[in-house]
């Protein structure tokens, strides 16, 4: 393994740490509605749990409301129940094919704990990028060891891994400040 390979190998892991850092923000539920918070929910279908965007279109009704237009007439309720049981705190009310999932108003406290619970999301993905940066550092030192690298090249890439952290750091403050304005916004 050479220096280069260390790099983008640390570079690539870290984006993954961002993208898994995006993808837990986005099912944390706010004031508003978007279709992102039922991606995690699966439904039974003929024996087997899929993910509901499997059996149904998910669109925006309005800013408050989201619709679940179901392929199969008969799975609406099944669709309705899992919504119902996947302890988002939604309420969803059939309407023939289409089911409606109005979102609730959040109270302050309740705006308080999403933010503590995207803090901690945070706070993984931080302990995620140094643990990414950790890892690095110790394949460069066993390329030293191995005498694959000299000390000043070891030092240099230890230094660019550094700025590689700092780099994903300060994007993971950038997505946690974006989403607790968002949870806050009323």
């Amino acid at each position: 393994m050479s220096i280069a390979e260390v790099k983008t190998s640390a570079d690539q892991k870290m984006l993954k740490a961002i993208e898994s850092l995006k993808t837990s923000l986005s099912r944390i539920r706010t004031g508003r509605a978007h279709i992102g918070i039922l991606d995690h929910i699966h439904v039974d279908y003929y024996g087997s749990s899929v993910p509901i965007g499997q059996v149904a279109n998910i669109t925006l009704i309005d800013a408050r409301t989201l619709g679940v237009a179901v392929w199969e007439k008969k799975l609406a309720t099944t669709v309705e129940k899992a919504i119902r049981d996947s302890g988002l705190g939604l309420n969803p009310m059939s309407m023939g094919e289409l089911i409606r999932i109005p979102m609730p108003p959040l109270s302050e406290e309740r705006r308080r704990e999403l933010t503590k619970v995207a803090k901690s999301e945070g706070e993984h993905a931080r302990v995620g990028v140094r643990g990414l940066r950790r890892e690095a550092n110790e394949q460069l030192k066993k390329l030293l060891k191995d005498k694959a690298v000299s000390e000043d090249e070891e030092r240099r890439a230890q230094d660019d891994i550094q700025k590689l952290t700092d780099r994903y750091i300060v994007e993971v403050d950038k997505l946690l400040s974006a989403k607790e304005q968002e949870i806050m916004t009323i």
